[in-house]
């Protein structure tokens, strides 16, 4: 450590279990409940504090009022690979499931800045999209159009001309956030210097490019037959990208140096796009996130993670839970929370969808008393091959399908 600097404390929490006891200052104490949703801290014995995940992962540097930092490491229970086979069943598929499983990095960061590297390679090999935008200016020569009312009030003044015209360029959208990402994953804590040259170099390719600035909204970009070869890169840059900000308590998201995942959004995009597509063989559309009224003044809302449809008539509702499951029966708020949905939605069948690192419990239904619905609650093992999973979720669409057949 250099003379006159603060202090780093470096943290590695797993995503859950007792918490791992630690001498923390108070400062350091302040900066980590001041982001609560990261980490969660206990007294321990000993004037010790005991911090625990909270079911996010990845690496984080919190700055403490003394000019020191704390520096989080995240790591999740299942294995990177698994998470990375997770996060390629996002919308629109960023990356396909066999590039996943051929990730050689043991930690997120890396495979995750090895991914975009290799994926930006491909897309960059046809060259780098061009685009027209529309550019006002003002110049010695006519250029597209006049800007007939600037051009008026520069009375006497015939040059320069104010024009109006599109500009063939690479400064396009689809480049700035592209850009964005290849630069944030090369300084990401535990890159290896081979990857971090590999997306230097990609990024030096998007030459003309404006980057973003930090906190900046991302540039928005809309799929195209002539953005197609960019859409992979695309949707992990995106990825990367979200997840580089935090959230302090009571206050706005504010950028972070490092990356962060919320593994329930992972597991429940899982839930939903791989259930909805083995659901479709069964002739059933699931709707994830459709929005629903609960109560009949229409003031209060909801939206199930998925609700299932056949012929255009709601028949069965599913909720994904990334919790793992330590008793025979869920935690008796899943059940009122998809009790509701059911009712609201005059469906008798619910299903509870949870995560798992072992060959999970059977299926299990849970007969609600004086109520026409039942609601089933399956387990998901996570450490199982990709192909192993996909048949789990195969089995699953079976099962939610088999109600509506009746």
């Amino acid at each position: 450590m250099s003379p006159g600097h603060a202090p780093e404390l470096v943290l590695t929490i797993q995503e859950t279990g007792a918490g791992t006891p630690y001498e923390l200052t108070g400062d350091q104490v302040a900066a980590l409940v001041a982001v609560p949703h990261l980490v969660r801290l206990s007294p321990a014995p000993g004037g010790r504090w005991a911090v625990r995940g909270n079911q996010k992962v990845g690496t984080v540097r919190l700055r403490t009022r003394t000019g020191g930092s704390v520096h989080l490491r995240l790591r999740p229970k299942i294995g990177i690979r698994d998470l990375l086979f997770l996060l390629s069943y996002a919308p629109a598929d960023p990356w396909r499931p066999e590039q996943v499983t051929a990730a050689t990095a043991d930690d997120l960061l890396p495979a995750l800045a090895d991914l975009l590297a290799r994926t930006a390679r491909r897309t960059l090999e046809a060259g780098v999209l061009h685009g027209y935008r529309e550019v006002e200016d003002e110049l010695p020569l006519i250029r597209g159009s006049i800007r007939t009312t600037a051009q008026l009030r520069r009375t006497g003044l015939p040059l320069p001309v104010a024009v109006r015209y599109d500009d063939h360029t690479p400064d396009i959208p689809e480049n700035r956030v592209l850009l964005a990402a290849l630069h944030l994953a090369a300084y990401l804590p535990g890159v290896p210097r081979p990857t971090c040259l590999a997306l230097r170099h990609l990024a030096d390719r998007l030459h003309g490019v404006r980057r973003p600035r930090p906190g900046e909204p991302l540039p928005t970009w809309t799929p195209s037959r002539l953005n197609a070869r960019y859409a992979q890169a695309l949707r992990l840059a995106e990825l990367l990208l979200s997840g580089s900000s935090i959230r302090q308590e009571g206050g706005t998201p504010i950028p972070a140096d490092g990356f962060l995942l919320d593994l329930p959004q992972v597991f429940e995009r899982f839930v939903t796009v791989a259930l909805g597509e083995s659901l479709a063989r069964h002739g059933i559309r699931g709707a994830p996130q459709d929005r629903h009224r609960l109560d009949e003044a229409h003031r209060v809302g909801f939206r199930p993670d998925l609700v299932l449809y056949r012929e255009g008539r709601p028949v069965s509702a599913v909720d994904a839970k990334y919790t793992f499951l330590r008793g025979a029966a869920p935690p008796v708020e899943h059940l009122y929370q998809l009790l509701a949905y059911c009712t609201a939605l005059g469906l008798t069948h619910g299903h509870l969808v949870y995560a798992a690192t072992t060959s999970g419990p059977a299926p299990t239904d849970h007969v609600i008393r004086r109520s026409p619905v039942t609601i089933t609650a399956h387990a998901l093992n996570l450490d199982e091959p990709p192909a192993a999973l996909l048949a789990q979720t195969a089995a699953l669409a079976a099962r939610t399908a088999t109600p509506a057949r009746a």
